[in-house]
């Protein structure tokens, strides 16, 4: 597959049943083949997304000293902010050329994961900078779990089966700031290759250039999307649940040619996370003869600290 696929969500929510069950075919097949989507007819507006935008740029430029204040340290960079080339992809020592912020979940109806979940972090320089990281996280969160319904179906489970483990999942809306270069970077990159530790990703900022995505044929291709569309991506547990039916795809960000080294880029990419106690074990349709148990069972929580102490954010 030479090129990132595209759906509707809007055909998924159409209440015709066989534009329902196309949508469903066409995103599962994509998932597979590719494990990447461009998806319009999702429910984050425009105007949501450039108060977003304003912010974020707004923060990033904040004295070093500021922002070096909203690093909590021993978090695993899980809220608030983690400095420029803390993060390394797993299995690399160089760390990537960025520096970003994390949203959580404010919990509402499970007070019960209050001790599992860092608290938010709150900005004191920008009054609605939280605010409005607030409304795009719970936007992006609506947008997976509609799409996780349809990821259920494909996969021949309940529709509603994620949902019970999405409802206040440990899920992430990272902001990234990938500075402009000043000298040669020698081995590092943007985002160097990588999978995603989550269940799906949904992308807000891939309407530039620079994001690639390795295809089955082991060939790097551009995943560029177009404004009304986020682009989607397996993570790792989904491909663990799945017996890696849905493989977790590789993907990078790229450094700019030289011409570009003064522009700055962002993106905002929200991980949806499952509750820590969701079972990660393969789905028993998933295995059979030709495909056996690919994975050792385990927890969402587990999982993610195994993936956070590979990636140089947690000691182990």
């Amino acid at each position: 597959m030479q090129h990132i696929p595209k759906a509707d969500l809007n055909d998924f929510r159409s209440g015709d049943s066989q534009t329902k069950k196309r949508f469903v075919q066409h995103i599962g097949s994509s998932f597979k083949e590719i494990g990447f989507l461009a998806l319009k007819g999702h429910f984050l507006n425009a105007e949501l997304q450039e108060d977003l935008y304003r912010e974020i740029r707004a923060f990033f430029a904040l004295p070093q000293s500021v922002k070096s204040q909203y690093e909590i340290m021993g978090s695993g960079g899980q809220r608030g902010y983690t400095g420029f080339g803390k993060e390394h992809a797993e299995g690399r020592t160089v760390g990537d050329l960025k520096e970003f912020w994390h949203f959580g979940q404010d919990l509402d109806s499970q007070p019960n994961l209050k001790s599992m979940y860092p608290d938010n972090i709150v900005v004191k320089e920008r009054d609605q900078f939280n605010t409005i990281g607030n409304k795009v996280f719970k936007k992006l969160e609506q947008t997976a779990q509609v799409l996780l319904q349809a990821i259920a179906l494909y996969l021949g489970l309940d529709e509603h089966y994620f949902d019970e483990y999405i409802l206040e999942g440990n899920s992430i809306l990272r902001a990234i700031h990938y500075p402009p270069l000043t000298q040669p970077p020698q081995d590092a990159e943007r985002a160097a290759a990588h999978g995603d530790i989550n269940l799906i990703t949904l992308l807000m900022g891939a309407q530039g250039s620079g994001l690639q995505v390795l295809n089955r044929n082991n060939e790097w291709i551009d995943a560029i999307a177009a404004p009304d569309e986020l682009m989607i991506n397996i993570g790792d547990m989904l491909s663990r649940l799945t017996n890696n039916h849905l493989p977790s795809t590789i993907h990078r960000v790229i450094n700019p040619p030289k011409e570009d080294w003064g522009k700055a880029r962002y993106s905002l990419p929200f991980f949806m996370h499952p509750v820590p106690q969701m079972p990660l074990n393969c789905l028993p349709q998933t295995i059979d003869q030709e495909h056996p148990k690919g994975y050792e069972d385990i927890t969402a929580g587990e999982f993610l600290h195994q993936r956070l102490v590979a990636l140089g954010l947690l000691k182990a």
